[in-house]
């Protein structure tokens, strides 16, 4: 994995080395036709609403259409080997997650190698998760909640979209670090009416789309998957109060063909990072449950490089293997 990390950085820096003057003079006119930007994720997901914000938001800023299309299957290797293959002329851009740094384990027999074969524009958006239970869970708090595992190991449901998800490796990384024995249920539909209705007992969701179920008290917040609280839940405290070093989010930006000219690389990153400073974009990032993540190409680069060591292990733990 170290190796891995290293190819990774290295691709990254040879990227932004890379400013021969024919490119300085492509990037002054880029875009001159409608960018892709292909999003592994159904349309309404958090993924795909912010990826539509920040398309406008490009839109307006370079003159140029910026469109989101939906490629969704095989945990969102579909979209990005799409993205791989397509020409690196900063044309065809990949909504790039967290999924992307866990695939790299999950998943064996791709055709791309992800922290190879993706060049990181920008992030975007970091969003924690919610650790919920149903209301007939006698545990209030999450000392609580493992003492109630542990008393009863394999009998506890955990509900995922799906393996490889967020919701499930932020699970298995907190049974490995509460010693904990919950089991993982994946669904391809909604995993909610099966939580509301108890058949399986908890969830570490993203925190957009668990608000309405913790302020209508259908479900219980227990912590936030962040390292600090969250200004939605002021009250709710992070697991990390409990299992320090513990963190799991969910995290959205922006990447490209690895061979991109590196001054369109540097465009788009700069256009990025100006929403993150424009109160109103801010603001609708908030709404979503999330926090803005501003940084350079090649502080993504890294940021991506360590969530794959990270994940690696966590999966590899698990035993975490797609369907």
């Amino acid at each position: 994995m170290q190796l891995v990390r290293r190819q990774f950085l290295q691709m990254a820096a040879m990227t932004a080395a890379a400013t021969a003057l024919p490119r300085a003079t492509f990037a002054q006119t880029y875009p001159t036709r409608p960018v892709r930007i292909i999003v592994g994720f159904p349309a309404g997901t958090s993924s795909d609403i912010t990826a539509r914000l920040i398309a406008q938001w490009l839109s307006e800023r370079l003159n140029q259409q910026f469109l989101v299309e939906n490629r969704t299957g095989a945990g969102t290797n579909i979209a990005a080997d799409a993205v791989v293959h397509a020409t690196a002329d900063g044309y065809t851009l990949l909504w790039v997650t967290q999924t992307n740094a866990i695939n790299a384990t999950v998943y064996s027999n791709l055709n791309f190698n992800f922290t190879r074969d993706i060049a990181p524009v920008g992030a975007i958006i970091r969003v924690p998760a919610v650790v919920m239970v149903h209301p007939s869970v006698p545990a209030q708090t999450i000392p609580e909640f493992i003492t109630y595992a542990k008393a009863n190991p394999g009998k506890i449901n955990m509900s995922t979209p799906g393996i490889g998800s967020i919701n499930h490796v932020a699970g298995e990384l907190f049974k490995m670090m509460a010693g904990v024995d919950l089991v993982p249920v994946h669904y391809r539909s909604s995993q909610f009416p099966d939580l509301l209705s108890g058949q399986v007992q908890v969830t570490f969701n993203p925190l957009p789309s668990s608000l309405e179920f913790i302020k209508s008290g259908k479900l219980r917040a227990l912590a936030v998957t962040s390292v600090t609280r969250q200004a939605v839940l002021p009250d709710t405290p992070t697991v990390a109060d409990v299992l320090p070093g513990y963190e799991a989010t969910a995290w959205f930006g922006i990447g490209a063909p690895k061979a991109t000219p590196a001054d369109v690389v540097d465009k788009l990153n700069r256009e990025i990072n100006a929403a993150l400073t424009d109160e109103k974009f801010k603001a609708r990032l908030h709404d979503l449950g999330g926090v803005e993540f501003p940084g350079s190409p090649a502080n993504f680069a890294k940021f991506i490089a360590a969530e794959t060591e990270k994940w690696a292990k966590v999966v590899k733990f698990a035993g975490i293997k797609p369907e």
